[in-house]
């Protein structure tokens, strides 16, 4: 008889395509040119390289322009071709590329900073540019004029920036781990709301306009959805990296989050699931399954001549737990722990398989990713970081 051929399971991990080398130092940013074999890059070697796909297969710079001054961060219009770069010495300046990217030629360039531009947005529809800087400030700048619109001075240094356009609401992450919310108009704006949910600074924000969901990403290893437009004062956590996250994409189309970080992980997290909140910590002076008392409570342990246990939590349920009662491990995607996280045995025992079912995938770039951009129409992820490179992905078979 013959043997029975078993169908070989997907492999659904990231292809690389193409490494892209060449800087001489850290690329701080880079975008896949749309509808071109092509990648824009910014970097601290103070140069703005366009790498056009040869004949060899290779990528090779079209243009390498130098800047006076190391290059922070960048943002591409692929319609108008307008490139606005960041630069160390709070300067702003803007090129237009030509057709076929061999060529770029300057607009104007404008004072915005201070000090380092952090982040750059250029919204086509107004016409405006929006930026933050090391000295606290965030700003906005008619493109067309180059005047400035306004400003507003963050608690902290922004590294995170995302605008709506249909509300006008700008999104800046600053390294307190706030979140401000201002609603811009022509020349003024408005502080709408703050939140904090991380505990440390936020390094990335990413918006969807469409289910008005924000994502920021953290020096504390979480990414954190905040749910804007529905449930308001929704947060979610999601834990999937063992180092800070530096970078956040997301694919509407799919409803697919992508995290990358400094321990190189690339997580692909599914969004269209019925997330969970994670329960607030519960405050207590002794153990609330066994009642024993914890070491600063000294009445309790004099009254029963009992030694205190050490404070726990339980990640199901928050109630504060002695070891004995929290001996288990186990992970609850739905509340975003994709690791086994201490639970109590209760909640161990409640958690059906079902509930363990991952919602996330990890694949290891094997590099410190300070940056990504994402090209929905051909699932190409571009990753840059402080190895000097430049990976191109194929992220198919994991956003699909």
């Amino acid at each position: 008889m013959a043997a029975e051929i078993q169908p070989k399971a997907l492999t659904r991990k990231p292809i690389l395509l193409q490494r892209v080398e060449g800087s001489q130092e850290v690329v701080n940013m880079a975008v896949i040119v749309p509808k071109e074999e092509g990648v824009i890059s910014v970097s601290e070697d103070r140069t703005v390289r366009v790498w056009l796909k040869r004949d060899s297969g290779q990528y090779w710079p079209s243009i390498c322009h130098v800047m006076p001054s190391p290059c922070s961060c960048m943002s591409f219009n692929p319609e108008t071709r307008r490139l606005s770069i960041g630069l160390d010495n709070g300067t702003i300046s803007e090129f237009i590329l030509s057709e076929d990217y061999n060529k770029m030629t300057p607009v104007k360039s404008y004072q915005a900073h201070q000090s380092r531009v952090t982040m750059i947005l250029f919204v086509l529809e107004l016409e405006w540019v929006l930026s933050t800087g090391q000295d606290k400030q965030f700003a906005w700048h008619c493109s067309e004029s180059g005047q400035s619109l306004g400003g507003y001075r963050t608690s902290a240094v922004a590294s995170g920036l995302q605008f709506d356009i249909e509300t006008r609401h700008v999104f800046i992450g600053d390294h307190s781990g706030q979140v401000t919310i201002l609603k811009l108009e022509q020349e003024n704006c408005t502080l709408v709301t703050t939140f904090r949910g991380h505990t440390g600074g936020v390094t990335a924000l990413c918006w969807d306009p469409v289910q008005r969901m924000l994502f920021s990403g953290s020096t504390d290893h979480s990414v954190i959805m905040w749910d804007i437009g529905g449930r308001k004062g929704t947060a979610i956590e999601l834990q999937g990296h063992n180092d800070r996250v530096q970078a956040l994409s997301y694919a509407q189309h799919t409803r697919q989050l992508i995290s990358c970080g400094c321990d190189g992980g690339i997580v692909v997290w599914n969004m269209d699931v019925e997330r969970q909140e994670t329960p607030e910590w519960l405050d207590s002076d002794s153990c609330q399954k066994c009642d024993q008392p914890f070491f600063w409570n000294f009445k309790q342990m004099w009254d029963n001549k009992k030694i205190g246990l050490r404070q726990h939590h339980c990640r199901k349920c928050g109630k504060a737990v002695c070891g004995k009662c929290s001996s288990k491990r186990s992970s609850i995607p739905l509340m975003g722990f994709e690791f086994e996280v201490r639970v109590c045995d209760s909640c161990h025992e409640a958690i059906t398989d079902e509930e363990r079912a991952p919602t996330a995938t990890f694949h290891d770039s094997k590099h410190h990713i300070v940056h990504v951009h994402f090209d929905a129409t051909r699932g190409w992820l571009l990753t840059s970081g402080t190895d000097k490179v430049i990976k191109l992905w194929d992220m198919t078979p994991v956003v699909s």
